[in-house]
């Protein structure tokens, strides 16, 4: 999927993350996900868990939840060694688009904006097109 132009439709984390974040199952190491009412459900072997702010802070913009800190499903190594990640397929698509544009138009200080220069970079574009399509694919789990 590649566009000419992209615009920045100024999404942040916590808005993605209103969608569920996919998440390792510490259990069972299947998919489960973090909801947006801090709980955390693993549907293939039933664990669950709620978080409350007594349990700590919360921790954004790294490649675990942001309340249990999972890690995250949709990760893998790209780039060098660097870890790509995404909370979600809304996140994977997110970053597709933007990094399949030729040329991307800024919303200020957005989540698009404040991404890594390797991720954005134009010499990396095929490499990260390819990371995000595996995962993409059914069962793809996260790679180490």
């Amino acid at each position: 999927m590649e566009a000419d132009r992209f615009r920045d439709p100024g999404t942040g984390l916590h808005e993605l993350a209103a969608a569920g974040v996919d998440v390792v199952c510490p259990r069972c190491a299947s998919r489960a996900v973090v909801t947006p009412q801090r709980r955390f459900v693993c549907a293939a072997c039933g664990a669950t868990a709620s978080w409350s702010p007594g349990d700590g802070p919360s921790l954004w913009g790294a490649p675990v939840d942001p309340y249990f800190r999972h890690p995250l499903w949709l990760t893998a190594r790209c780039c060098g060694g660097r870890t790509l990640w995404a909370f979600n397929d809304a996140h994977l698509t997110l970053l597709e688009n933007s990094v399949a544009a030729r040329l991307r138009e800024g919303a200020g200080m957005t989540l698009l904006a404040r991404l890594p220069a390797w991720l954005t970079s134009a010499k990396h574009r095929d490499e990260v097109l390819r990371v995000i399509a595996r995962l993409r694919r059914p069962h793809a789990g996260r790679s180490r």
